[in-house]
């Protein structure tokens, strides 16, 4: 009898904090039930923040976030602990994961914004005159030292009103055309006159 009565006892898989629960002592319970209590294993919660698929690439497990409960003015520190292989092919975004710890301010089920800090690199960032496009993806057309236009393929990222940050294909120490190289042909001779742009911290 000892067998069949510990049989009857509802335990929770791991110890954690109780979010919710859909029974009450005393009530008569079976299969069709369903789930009688959900628990934050751990007392752990998590936000599941959507990110547009540029972002997403540029986050990696680990990296530490700042979540804003909406509605309220404190923040909470969190980690990034999983990262969506998947895009949404409808909206462009994934999902990263972000675990917390329990604290009574955060409510489950409820929206926040979240700062997720994947590191600060110094990009070169061009005014979009100066950024073409063709068949072949983004270009600029850079001066060599024979004042010659020779063609750089770039890969971009954020555009803002101060200009386009370039991710890749650029050293940042480079004469980059700013503009009217829609004109330009490679090879050909220009005469520069030089001004300077700003590198973007991202």
């Amino acid at each position: 009898s000892r067998a069949e009565i510990g049989r009857l006892n509802i335990r929770a898989p791991a110890a954690g904090l109780v979010l919710t629960r859909v029974v009450e002592p005393g009530q008569v319970v079976g299969p069709g039930n369903g789930a009688l209590f959900r628990v934050a294993k751990g007392g752990e919660l998590e936000i599941r923040a959507q990110l547009a698929e540029q972002d997403l690439a540029r986050l990696k497990v680990g990296d530490t976030a700042r979540v804003t409960p909406i509605g309220s003015a404190r923040s909470f520190p969190g980690t990034v602990w999983q990262i969506s292989p998947v895009i949404d092919p409808q909206t462009r975004q994934g999902t990263a994961r972000v675990q917390m710890r329990y604290d009574p301010a955060l409510r489950p089920g409820g929206f926040a914004s979240a700062d997720i800090l994947s590191g600060t690199v110094s990009a070169p960032r061009l005014p979009e005159s100066s950024v073409l496009n063709d068949d072949k993806g983004s270009y600029v057309y850079i001066i060599d030292a024979e004042n010659k236009a020779v063609r750089k393929n770039v890969k971009t990222g954020d555009v803002t009103d101060a200009g386009v940050v370039i991710l890749s294909g650029l050293q940042g120490n480079e004469k980059v055309v700013l503009s009217a190289g829609a004109f330009l042909n490679p090879g050909d001779k220009v005469t520069p006159h030089l001004s300077t742009v700003a590198a973007a911290n991202r």
